[in-house]
């Protein structure tokens, strides 16, 4: 094999392949990418057999072929090269790298022991734009769970019918859902890890281009034009999450985001992890008190808001109050409470399309 390439493309595509590859892997093999220079294009795979990443970049081919390299080994070297033309010429698996004043020589291995990538045949295909996708992804993949005992509310749950999408991700104390209008008529209901759709999003552009999506038998695909991502699905039913979003409250506060955001994140500096990272809010009298405490000292907040209903209080883990309010974008935020021992539900203002559900730390009227 031999070929020239452009040092930052080639940089580029090693980052997008290195997203593929597990540094938990036990089989060497799977330390390598697999490179393949064939019709006027570089090929380049890297998986852990959970995500596969397949990315194709231009180059100019003198010779054909194929070669697994260590992936680490080879991205350091081609990062730290300059920007010039990179040629590398392959033989008997012996992969010397030429640029301007540098040569490395390096062993690779052969292509036939590199795992082949999914087959996808029987498959259900729909499209979304790349900046929409990345959107509903950031607002509801931080809600998946790490504990592996429950693996289906590891990965993000995509359910299309009657021409919408929703994404829901939740881990037992909150829920966070996103929907968007799909031209469309698939019904679909599947699981993606969290961990594939983190790297994809990380691949992605934010533009308008339309990502191509097929979802087959244990496996999804992912087709963005040069770089295609194949993650396997997560087995295992889904929480019936319909049933804990009501519609039904006894409290309903409207609130600036931005300086509710800026006061829970000043209570939370005292909020304890070993207590659930605590922070109580008292709602009276058009108010929104927020207080803190611990053994080093205590601190209280007061912003103004527009209240409808009964007076409440109620705590919250800080950490899943916050990040569920981080990632809404509109000025003005609804909270919508149900007493003080049920879920709130947050929304932003016009939108009726996200949904950020907390549950509340029981505590006794006493402790507020």
């Amino acid at each position: 094999m031999k070929f020239k390439i452009n040092q930052k493309d080639l940089s580029k595509h090693i980052n997008i392949a290195q997203k593929g590859i597990s540094s938990r892997t036990t089989l060497q093999i799977l330390d390598g990418i697999l490179l393949e220079a064939y019709k006027g294009r570089l090929r380049l795979i890297g998986t852990d057999l959970e995500i596969s990443i397949e990315t194709y970049v231009n180059c100019e081919i003198e010779e054909e072929g194929a070669i697994v390299v260590n992936s680490k080994i080879f991205g350091d070297i081609v990062k730290k090269l300059p920007d010039a033309p990179i040629y590398i010429h392959v033989d008997n698996n012996n992969i010397n790298i030429k640029c301007e004043n540098s040569e490395f020589n390096i062993i690779g291995n052969s292509s036939k022991e590199y795992p082949d990538l999914p087959l996808i045949l029987d498959h259900t295909s729909f499209e979304l734009p790349n900046d929409l996708f990345k959107s509903a992804i950031r607002q509801t993949v931080f809600a998946t769970t790490q504990d592996e005992t429950r693996p289906s509310l590891t990965g993000v749950l995509i359910e299309i019918e009657n021409k919408l999408i929703s994404f829901v991700a939740l881990d037992g104390y909150r829920l966070s859902l996103r929907k968007l209008p799909i031209e469309s008529d698939v019904q679909l209901k599947i699981i993606i890890p969290g961990r594939a759709l983190n790297e994809l999003n990380k691949i992605l552009e934010d533009n308008e281009e339309i990502m191509k999506i097929a979802a087959a038998p244990g496996h999804v695909v992912f087709n963005t034009g040069d770089t295609i991502v194949y993650s396997r699905l997560l087995e295992g039913q889904f929480f019936n999450y319909r049933e804990i979003i009501r519609k039904d409250h006894k409290t309903s506060v409207t609130v600036n985001k931005r300086e509710f955001q800026n006061s829970l994140e000043r209570a939370s500096l005292l909020a304890k992890e070993e207590k659930a990272n605590l922070v109580k809010l008292n709602i009276v009298n058009e108010q929104i008190l927020i207080k803190s405490n611990s053994e080093i000292g205590n601190v209280n907040e007061v912003i103004n808001a527009d209240v409808n209903g009964e007076n409440i209080n109620i705590a919250f883990n800080s950490r899943y109050i916050l990040e569920g309010i981080k990632i809404i974008d509109s000025e003005e935020i609804q909270l919508n409470f149900m007493g003080s021992l049920n879920p709130c539900i947050i929304k932003p203002i016009q939108d009726e399309n996200y949904i950020y559900l907390v549950l509340p730390v029981r505590l006794a009227q006493d402790d507020f």
